[in-house]
């Protein structure tokens, strides 16, 4: 029987939705960072205050329950309604001021980022960012959990319950060692990609999904192998580059990584032909369920000028557009 003068408590309440997304309790208590007797008994509390089961317990697995489910999404938003108000009493609503946690996929963050946080400190001095980069799962996956308020990912992202604004279009271009004959070309065809050696990121990186995506073709199969029988594994793009450099094989970059990663002894740089569309579309990603849409519009307006300068005066780029979409 519930208790009627019972009122959940915003740490119950999260401890539930973060069980619920989970599905375990070990998982859910890492990401409050408290321990499990103590991610327990906040459910216990939560459940015989409402007088439901919420989580059905086993040894094997974790359950939500039908009631759980019901409840769920309710729960979810009061926590949104608490962040909003949370930033609201900040003076937030409407201009970005205080603690922003931003994520950011690896091969975007640390191409843009040094102009995009001169632009914050000019322009929104009273912003205090906190940078995470992660490979887009795991930013999903925090951005739901509610660890971070929004993130820059490539488009399209899957699953429900997150908005996304387009921000930019970026080409990539083709990064070889300097003696091979595509140097400095300005016109390679998507056939001559298809016959290269590509060295590509490790899996769970989306850049490496997206050159896969563009090369596919019956007869193409991304090689990951040097010399010899060891495969060559690189969790970045810097990485990456030292083993072009060493002619291990050739791989594709986004433009923006060119001025950071592509002036090293060894390397050089070609273009795919105009008209071939070789390139991914950046977007920032947030709760659908988020009252701050606007604001972070005025962040994505930020992201897509530090983008554009970053590029500018490179050829092989393309201008940056904006399109919203849900």
């Amino acid at each position: 029987m519930s208790n009627k003068e019972y009122r959940p408590t915003l740490a119950q309440l999260r401890t539930f939705v973060t069980i619920a997304e989970n599905r375990h309790f070990g998982t859910a208590a890492a990401k409050l960072s408290i321990s499990q007797p103590s991610l327990s008994q906040a459910l216990v509390a939560l459940e015989t205050g409402l007088g439901v089961q919420l989580i059905e317990r086993s040894t094997r697995r974790v359950i939500v329950t039908p009631t759980g489910e019901e409840l769920l999404p309710s729960a979810k938003a009061t926590l949104d309604a608490a962040e909003t108000f949370l930033a609201m009493a900040r003076g937030a609503c409407g201009s970005l001021t205080g603690p922003l946690a931003l994520g950011m996929i690896p091969t975007v963050a640390p191409y843009i980022l040094p102009r995009l946080l001169r632009h914050v400190t000019s322009e929104l001095p009273d912003l205090q960012p906190c940078i995470i980069e992660d490979q887009t799962k795991h930013l999903l996956e925090q951005l739901r959990d509610g660890q971070i308020d929004c993130a820059v990912v490539a488009l399209p992202v899957a699953g429900t319950g997150l908005a996304t604004d387009a921000l930019y279009d970026e080409n990539f271009a083709i990064v070889v060692p300097e003696t091979s004959p595509l140097a400095g070309r300005e016109d390679v065809t998507l056939p001559e990609v298809r016959q290269l050696n590509l060295l590509l990121l490790d899996d769970g990186h989306c850049l490496r999904d997206q050159i896969i995506d563009l090369c596919q073709s019956p007869d193409f199969s991304p090689i990951s192998s040097g010399p010899g029988t060891a495969t060559t594994r690189a969790a970045s793009l810097s990485t990456v580059m030292q083993c072009v450099a060493g002619e291990l094989g050739t791989t594709l970059v986004p433009v923006s990584a060119i001025p950071s990663e592509c002036n090293r002894p060894g390397l050089a740089v070609a273009h795919f032909a105009p008209g071939i569309d070789a390139h991914r579309t950046i977007g920032l990603a947030y709760r659908a369920s988020s009252a701050r849409r606007e604001e972070f519009q005025q962040l994505g307006e930020l992201i897509r000028s530090a983008y554009t300068e970053t590029v500018s005066g490179l050829s092989g780029t393309s201008m940056p557009h904006a399109t919203d979409a849900d």
